[in-house]
């Protein structure tokens, strides 16, 4: 038997005890009906078998911390396990109150760190992050063994301070190492410019606190402007605070549910719009992208669903959920979703996203229009850049997904 084959076994049943460990924790009884408990004694002879009569004794204590982590991953990517270390670090980073990072939503997919969207002009697009990179290595240390937590402290640190990463990228035959200094981050402000045809075009690029208020004020100056019709670009936004995307969605609802939070041990809390909090009964156009998650997917969800208007783009990301912090006995922690926001259908939004109801791909996707390694040009901290050389972008491509959202309000009628 192999070692890697001796820790999955290992790591399996130390994952299946700590489920029945954590269950008490929450008062679920070991008679439960749950297949997991009655599939206990099994795991635990398995485990029995393994330290008596395996080759030799296994690494347990080598394996149990993956063990954890993989057990909290699995549930989404959300739920974290931290060693009484890796906390430590958790909470010396949480404490301080102004926190240098890249300027990147990061979440997990294929079991690592994956760049759901930059923040434009932040740490990380200057050093030439794109979106949807993956991140392999954190200093050297796969973020496969990573959990999205302690990911998120590791890239979190003091201003001017850098962290060299390894990223992973189509049509790339190795890991690209790019380093960036942290930086505190400016969330760029609301943008918005009227288009042909008296179209207002309002971009948001993270939901702050406070930014439901800027998209409020553009949209009454683009309506003074004389705007008939809105596109709101929610495309690569992902960051903020899922009460600033509940708020920017009721400037555009006057009624229904915007969206619900609900979890096992969490009683339903319902967000419905405040017909005194609507702004504008204008046509509306939101664009979307697989960078759209959060509040931003609240936003292009409320609207969809309530039939207030149009979404055009990707399927989004998927996020939104509500997470606890437990600590244990031997100053480790875990983090625990405890719930999830819905869509006002009553789809839960970290697991379906937002399919747009007119769908379009990216111009600028993943794999779309990349060309070969040998034509790419050099990046930030890859062999052969130069120091502060930035990769180049494509310019100039069309926007399929405006064009699109345009041609969708052409055939709205402006109402009030």
């Amino acid at each position: 038997m192999s070692t890697k084959l001796k820790v999955t076994i290992v790591a399996s049943s130390l994952a299946i005890l700590l489920f029945t460990v954590v269950g008490t924790f929450v008062n679920v009884s070991a008679s439960t009906n749950d297949g997991a408990y009655r599939q206990l004694s099994v795991y635990s002879e398995v485990l029995s078998r393994i330290r008596l009569e395996y080759v030799e004794e296994p690494n347990v204590a080598g394996v149990t911390d993956g063990a954890l982590h993989g057990l909290l991953e699995s549930l989404d990517a959300n739920s974290s396990y931290l060693s009484a270390d890796e906390y430590k670090h958790y909470k010396a980073v949480m404490k301080k109150d102004a926190k240098a990072d890249i300027g990147a939503t990061v979440s997990k997919r294929f079991g690592y760190a994956d760049v759901v969207a930059v923040i434009p002009g932040g740490p990380a697009e200057k050093a030439g992050i794109d979106n949807s990179d993956i991140i392999e290595s954190i200093e050297g240390k796969s973020t496969h063994d990573m959990s999205l937590a302690e990911i998120h402290s590791l890239l979190t640190g003091e201003v001017g301070s850098t962290i060299t990463v390894a990223v992973v990228r189509p049509r790339k035959a190795e890991p690209q190492k790019i380093v960036i200094t942290r930086d505190l981050v400016t969330i760029p402000p609301v943008s918005d410019k009227m288009l042909a045809d008296n179209v207002g075009y309002i971009q948001v690029d993270a939901f702050p606190e406070g930014e439901s208020q800027e998209v409020a004020g553009k949209i009454r100056d683009l309506q003074k402007q004389g705007a008939k019709k809105i596109v709101l670009d929610l495309r690569n936004s992902a960051a903020g605070v899922e009460s600033e995307g509940i708020a920017t969605a009721n400037l555009f609802l006057d009624h229904g549910t915007i969206t619900y939070l609900q979890g096992q041990k969490y009683p339903k809390q319902a967000f419905n719009a405040d017909p005194a909090k609507d702004v504008t009964k204008l046509p509306v156009a939101v664009l979307v992208n697989r960078g759209t998650a959060g509040p931003a997917e609240i936003v292009a969800s409320a609207i969809l669903e309530n039939a207030r208007g149009d979404v055009v783009g990707d399927k989004t990301f998927g996020d939104g959920s509500v997470q606890k912090l437990i600590e244990m006995p031997d100053n480790s922690a875990l983090i625990l979703s405890v719930a999830k926001y819905y869509s006002p259908g009553g789809k839960a939004i970290q697991d379906a996203a937002v399919t747009p109801n007119v769908l379009v791909a990216d111009s600028a996707s993943d794999d779309g229009g990349i060309p070969d390694e040998e034509d790419q040009p050099a990046v930030v901290g890859s062999p052969g850049a130069k120091p502060g050389e930035k990769e180049e972008k494509p310019k100039n491509l069309p926007d399929d997904q405006l064009n699109k959202a345009l041609e969708v309000l052409k055939n709205r009628e402006t109402k009030g």
